[in-house]
């Protein structure tokens, strides 16, 4: 912004839309001048968003047997990979479970012998059909029996190596190895070593936060105006209470998420519509239960700029901006679109190459209503 002289005028006067004004007056209102800034996204409303994890992203990891926790290797806030043990048990059913699997694989022998020589008596023509039938069904129900055994294994923690190992050495072991099933963060513990669980009882709480979710409450009225692809600006949070719109000067975060879905019920509580924005690779800063403040911006179809509020006047409900001519200033009407801080962005019959009075508005807004003739 750069402070200018006026093209000098004989009187200072409003005619229709234009301002005249004498140099000497001009320097005395010090007015200031800027050009507008071109701007490509316009601000639609600002709105409270709380920080979400994604239900496909988050698991609680329980105990698939009932057994003596012996040792927790991971606390709060560690990051985990895929498979990583994050607790070890000994278990009496993980026992059960192993000795009923080897029954399983001794039944599925002594079924395959016997599938084997009836088959060989078959194709002799020494048993009846039937025979061979009522074979070929035990030797079924025993490979189903076995395969539903090794489920029950792996259910219950075994990885395919420890399965293999079982099955070669016949050897049964308590020790229950609880493992993250996917990589992430602990977000909670429920469990402290030496306590005794049942199945089924949770013990970890871990969440992969390489994508977020930001929930939005819309005020009803306003849900028109948002759409679906539709950017969301961040806040970078801070200790002050005030809304964004309050604040000065909102800091943003360089980062943005991008609405996904758009609610179909209101809140009766507060009239408002949930819109859903994903953040994908959230800074630090942001976090799973945090409460944000949001901005919704979207792509402007038509020329906009960003110009200090001061440089916005208000007559009969209207809008106006004061614009340089070569004898002093036209009067253009403009849209407001939205409000940040101590800027506004508008719309108009602009090009971003006019010099606009963005200081000394409120003496030109009088000369051009004529305020203060009499005196």
């Amino acid at each position: 912004m750069v402070s200018v002289s006026l093209f000098s005028a004989q009187s200072s006067r409003a005619l229709d839309n234009h301002v005249v004004l004498a140099e000497e007056q001009a320097k005395s209102l010090g007015i200031v001048l800027a050009k507008p800034e071109p701007v490509s996204h316009v601000p639609v409303l600002y709105a409270p968003a709380k920080v979400v994890i994604p239900p496909t992203q988050e698991y609680i990891i329980s105990a698939t047997q009932a057994g003596l926790v012996t040792k927790l290797n991971a606390a709060i806030g560690d990051k985990v990979n895929s498979g990583a043990v994050l607790a070890e048990m000994n278990s009496q059913d993980l026992l059960m479970a192993q000795r009923n699997y080897l029954k399983a694989e001794s039944d599925l022998a002594l079924a395959g012998f016997s599938y084997q020589r009836d088959k060989k008596l078959l194709d002799d023509g020494v048993i009846a059909q039937r025979r061979w039938q009522e074979t070929s069904a035990m030797y079924q129900a025993a490979a189903s029996e076995l395969d539903e055994h090794r489920q029950l294994l792996g259910i219950a923690g075994m990885t395919d190596a420890e399965i293999a190992k079982l099955k070669k050495t016949h050897k049964l072991s308590g020790l229950l190895a609880v493992r993250a099933p996917i990589t992430g963060v602990v977000l909670e513990r429920m469990v402290v070593a030496g306590a005794r669980l049942d199945s089924l009882s949770p013990l970890f709480k871990i969440a992969n936060l390489d994508e977020l979710w930001l929930e939005i409450n819309i005020p009803q009225e306003r849900i028109n105006q948002v759409k679906i692809g539709d950017k969301v600006l961040l806040e970078k949070p801070t200790n002050d209470s005030e809304s964004l719109e309050q604040r000065e000067t909102p800091v943003a975060i360089p980062v943005s998420a991008q609405i996904s879905l758009i609610g179909q019920a209101v809140n009766p509580e507060n009239q408002t519509i949930l819109a859903r924005a994903v953040l994908k690779h959230a800074p630090i800063d942001i976090r799973p239960g945090q409460r944000i403040n949001t901005q919704i911006i979207q792509q402007n179809s038509q020329a906009a700029f960003i110009v200090p509020n001061t440089a916005i006047i208000q007559n009969e409900r209207k809008s106006y901006v004061f614009v340089q001519t070569g004898q002093g200033f036209s009067v253009l009407p403009v849209n407001v679109l939205g409000k940040q801080g101590e800027q506004s962005t508008i719309s108009g019959e602009l090009t971003g190459n006019e010099l606009i009075a963005v200081k000394g508005t409120v003496a030109l807004k009088a000369n051009w209503l004529g305020l203060g003739e009499g005196e």
